[in-house]
């Protein structure tokens, strides 16, 4: 099996040295490049073509979203960006992911090198990930969210959703959407909540992704749905019209209150392997939510989610999971199905419709 080719593009030497000691130590990747700036890395690629690109955001003569725009416009591959973890790093790298990039690593402003190094299982298996990425239908997502034919008809769907039912939200729900996504996640759930009407359903999402990125990520969404998007705080109630998304770095469980669902944040070890994990939302949903839950797994790598799902099934909740074709890794519910988890397999276009046939 032929390794994966690899290229790095960061002006720190520091971070070109430690991307190249951790692919030099794994015997399926292969180190192509490490260059300083977009115009060496243009020049490398002429040479050879990467399977995966590791990019910085902040780089000279060329910053890394034009780079990345012209690597999608011209030769798409996938891209993981590299940005630090600050609040400004966050939003780029949003726009980024916006943009095209699969995935992304972050690195703290000082002490990169060490945590970098520690952190070498969790690159490596970003860079895997990144490599199984199903591109063309990454930029196929990018071009729905511009507003494609199928978004409008998509839109068009849901008014008639409408018809007959409040249009003031936000509202108490005795309903829950839980919804669990990894790599290419951020555009699949653009693609969705983007769609939905004011009246959703209450939703709880697991979106993996790091801390203070969440916040960015939400904020985002919020900006381009009709219902309310938030990073959710512990005791946040989940509402008709709006959705909580876990905040990185700590797990979100579903709780309830009398007719009141809420959410609780909590820290504690890694779960599946991620913090948030989607097996963590989908358990407490299953207990607590059971039959009026709708249990939906999307693309990502691994199989964090899987057996959470399966627990919602069992409880007696709808299971969906995105099908093969339109995820950019089909890793998650691939899983889920195998397990027996799912009720029904799904393209992306169709998932805002089961939610809202879920609408009381």
């Amino acid at each position: 099996m032929s390794r994966i080719k690899v290229m790095v593009v960061d002006d720190s030497a520091v971070i070109r040295q430690v991307f190249t000691k951790i692919i030099n130590q794994d015997s399926q990747l292969e180190l192509v490049a490490a260059v300083n700036d977009p115009v060496l890395a243009l020049k490398r690629m002429k040479v050879t073509m990467p399977d995966v690109m590791v990019l910085d955001v902040e780089m000279p003569k060329m910053d890394g979203l034009t780079f990345l725009k012209l690597i999608m416009n011209d030769n798409p591959l996938p891209v993981v960006m590299c940005s630090t973890l600050t609040e400004k790093g966050s939003k780029t790298t949003m726009q980024a992911i916006a943009d095209g990039a699969i995935d992304f690593i972050t690195k703290p402003k000082l002490g990169a090198k060490g945590f970098l190094e520690e952190s070498s299982a969790m690159l490596v298996d970003v860079i895997k990930s990144a490599a199984r990425a199903n591109v063309k239908k990454l930029k196929q997502n990018a071009s729905l969210m511009k507003g494609g034919e199928k978004i409008e008809t998509l839109l068009s769907m849901n008014e008639a959703l409408l018809t007959g039912r409040a249009s003031s939200m936000t509202q108490t729900t005795d309903r829950v959407i839980a919804i669990g996504t990894s790599t290419g996640g951020t555009q699949a759930l653009e693609l969705v909540l983007s769609q939905l009407p004011k009246n959703a359903p209450g939703m709880v999402i697991v979106q993996h992704m790091p801390e203070k990125f969440t916040a960015a990520f939400a904020a985002r969404l919020d900006g381009l749905c009709q219902i309310h998007v938030k990073e959710a705080r512990d005791g946040d109630r989940v509402l008709q019209g709006q959705a909580l998304i876990a905040p990185g770095s700590h797990h979100m469980v579903l709780n309830r209150s009398g007719a009141r669902y809420f959410v609780d944040i909590k820290e504690g070890p890694l779960v599946s392997r991620h913090r948030p994990s989607v097996d963590v939302l989908f358990r407490s949903t299953a207990k607590i939510a059971g039959k009026n839950a709708v249990g939906i797994i999307m693309t990502g790598m691994g199989s964090d989610g899987a057996s959470g799902l399966l627990e919602m099934h069992d409880a007696g909740a709808y299971t969906i999971a995105q099908d093969e074709a339109s995820s950019v890794v089909y890793g998650m519910p691939k899983e889920a199905v195998k397990c027996g988890a799912v009720d029904k397999i799904t393209p992306l276009s169709n998932i805002p419709h089961e939610i809202c046939s879920f609408t009381v």
